[in-house]
Parts: structure tokens; C-alpha cells; sequence
């Protein structure tokens, strides 16, 4: 009786996977894969409301990723021109940067401090140094910003410039914006551009 048992399960289920086969389920398997690893335009539009209001911004840049990254929410955009990047990080309550470490007089150590936290990267920045400090417009807000230049380790692009800012956003979260690109390519006007129609 077992044995017929198994003998019919076992049919069962072959008869499942072969009428899943037959009526597209590789395809719906594959298409849902490709869906999560390659989101539609819109889909990673509504992904990016969950970090701030991104609707504004101008047709000169891309919305490339929005995603929740090790219990972060983040959005990456890229200038399509200069291939300059900008980044959005939602770190929620956790604090990872503050205002108040970009206005410290040992604002780089503190920077530092904070990306040595991010150990584990597969792609880490070394020789970083803040080379001055400024003001910008982002949700609604003028901010404060240290510009930098810095290395990545593993990665064949050379020096880096950007610049690293944080703002509060209206529920008390901090926002940590980065804009970056290769030293002779970076524009601090292309980075003002941009996050400033952020909200």
C-alpha cells in the first residue's frame, strides 16, 4: 500500500512539472528572475519614492538603481553625459554620518571613521581626503558638503573626486549624498543640479 502510495505521488508530480513546462512556467520563471534583477524603469520610480521625491529631477540624469542594500534604502542615479554619479542613502534611525561630522573641523576623520565601517566592501576607498568645504540646496534645505578626492582600492578607474553631504529629512532621518566621478571629469555644477531637485 506504500509503495503504491509513492508510485502515485510520484506520477503526480511529474505530471505537475511537465504541465508546468508545457504551459510556459520556464518562462515565467525566467521572466520573474530577470524582472527582479532588471527592474523597469517605473518599477525602480517607485522603488526611489521610498528615499525622496526624485520627480523633478532633469532628463540629463538617470535614475540607474533603487534598491534596499544592506538594511539601507539607496538610490544611484547617473548623469548620462559625464557618466558623474550620485547617490542617495536613506540610513533611516541608524546613524552613519551627520551634519555635524561634515561641519567638524576633523570632518575627514570622521568620514573615515564612518567608511571604515563598510569594511567588508568589495570595492574601498583609501587615500581619501577633504580638499574644501561648501553649501548646497537638497530637500529643500542649504546643507553643508565636504568635497574629497580618494582612491578605490580593487578597481581599476584611479582618483576619485566628489563630494559627501547629509541632510534631515522631514521624519528626522538622515540622507547621506555622495556625487563622484573620475578627478578631471568631476563638476560640483552637475552635483548642485541634481540634488538640488531632490525632496
Amino acid at each position: 500500500m506504500g509503495c503504491l502510495k509513492n508510485v502515485t505521488r510520484s506520477i503526480f508530480l511529474t505530471v505537475v512539472v511537465v504541465g508546468f513546462v508545457a504551459f510556459g512556467g520556464q518562462d515565467w520563471i525566467k521572466k520573474s528572475i530577470d524582472n527582479f534583477l532588471h527592474p523597469t524603469h517605473d518599477v525602480i520610480l517607485e522603488r526611489a519614492q521610498k528615499v525622496g521625491d526624485f520627480s523633478k529631477v532633469n532628463k540629463e540624469f538617470e535614475i540607474e538603481k533603487a534598491a534596499g542594500i544592506m538594511g539601507y534604502n539607496a538610490v544611484i542615479a547617473e548623469h548620462k553625459a559625464s557618466g558623474q554619479k550620485m547617490v542617495v542613502v536613506d540610513s533611516g534611525k541608524k546613524t552613519i554620518l551627520t551634519q555635524e561630522d561634515i561641519k567638524a573641523s576633523n570632518s575627514e576623520e570622521r568620514i573615515k571613521s564612518a567608511i571604515s565601517k563598510f569594511k567588508y566592501q568589495t570595492a574601498a576607498l583609501e587615500d581619501f581626503h577633504v580638499t574644501e568645504k561648501g553649501t548646497m540646496k537638497s530637500y529643500g534645505q542649504e546643507i553643508p558638503y565636504v568635497r574629497f578626492k580618494a582612491r578605490i582600492k580593487k578597481l581599476p578607474i584611479g582618483e576619485l573626486s566628489g563630494i559627501i553631504s547629509v541632510v534631515k529629512d522631514d521624519n528626522g532621518n538622515d540622507k547621506i549624498l555622495i556625487s563622484a566621478n573620475q578627478t578631471d571629469k568631476y563638476s560640483q555644477l552637475i552635483s548642485n543640479e541634481f540634488f538640488k531637485e531632490v525632496k
